[in-house]
């Protein structure tokens, strides 16, 4: 039997006359990592917030771990870890001193705490760096420590708000490995990302959300299936454009061009191939669609600031 730990339920939130969360519905059930996905301005740090008791709604009704949100966060969030957008480790304190202190938010014991910074360590690969201090950390053993921290309190639910933006490739792996540990372990994550293969790797199910609203829910496989043809072309070079005019409505479900390259949506990528045999001036990538094609889709090429 599933159990729900977080629901949002036509949650909406305004400022200033602009609404930025338009009656949201979410179920997050225990065990699955969900990822909530969006360009910027979409909507899911204020979503976040809502979720955690931090900004009341102005209409709906959250459920945080069978409390009610906001009136009761403060008890849902004792049993909830977060690790936020950017890091905000204490400078003053060393490794082992940031994760006690913590702690301590959460009413523990200075022993107890003791007891499970070790464990925590040794999760985040830093069983050497324990009196370290935050400025002698690179960036990615700072991710790590603030996983760990918000583990300290070994809460039921983890919000990870772009846990692993600015990292590089090695350090990304790390956070994702760790990350479908805690799952393995019975852990639930709620997950915002803009990286649709950390969304592919790790999450059961995802949302895609755009302009306050929820705009496609299921798993990256059915997002993937529902919304997209099975292969892609992509079309590089000086003479891509003129292929797109002579080929495009040819060959390609849907062909689209983004700067210098053409975008082919087909489902028959051999016969996008042919035309493009002893064209020296294109390059070109077959692949299979990916949940970034669904999420371009959905919410458009266009840069969001």
């Amino acid at each position: 039997m599933s159990v729900t730990l977080l629901s949002l339920r036509g949650v909406r939130k305004a400022y200033g006359g602009n609404e930025v969360v338009c009656g949201v519905d979410l179920e997050l059930i225990a065990g699955e990592c969900f990822g909530l996905l969006g360009p910027n301005g979409a909507g899911k740090t204020t979503t976040l917030r809502l979720a955690l008791g931090l900004t009341d709604p102005d209409v709906g009704e959250i459920s945080l771990l069978g409390y009610t949100v906001p009136r009761r966060a403060r008890e849902a969030r004792a049993r909830v870890g977060v690790v936020p957008q950017t890091d905000n480790l204490d400078p003053d304190f060393t490794v082992f001193e940031n994760l006690l202190v913590y702690g301590r938010y959460f009413g523990l014991r200075d022993a107890d705490i003791a007891a499970r910074i070790p464990p925590l360590l040794e999760f985040a690969g830093l069983e050497a760096r324990a009196a370290a201090r935050i400025q002698t950390l690179s960036g990615g053993m700072k991710r790590r420590l603030s996983l760990a921290r918000a583990l300290v309190n070994d809460p039921d639910l983890i919000f990870l708000d772009e846990p692993t933006t600015g990292l590089d490739p090695q350090a990304r792996h790390l956070i994702w490995e760790r990350l479908k540990r805690l799952v393995a372990e019975g852990k639930t994550i709620l997950l915002t990302t803009h990286f649709m293969d950390e969304a592919e790797r790790l999450c059961r199910r995802v949302a895609v959300m755009d302009r306050g609203r929820i705009i496609a829910e299921g798993s990256p496989q059915q997002l993937i299936l529902r919304y997209i043809e099975p292969q892609v072309v992509e079309i590089h070079g000086d003479g891509a454009e003129s292929w797109a005019r002579e080929h495009g409505r040819v060959l390609c479900e849907r062909c689209e061009q983004a700067g210098e390259t053409v975008f082919c949506y087909t489902r028959d990528g051999d016969r996008v191939l042919v035309t493009l045999d002893g064209r020296e001036e294109l390059r070109y990538l077959h692949r299979r669609a990916n949940l970034e094609d669904v999420f371009l889709k959905l919410t458009g090429r266009d840069l969001r600031d």
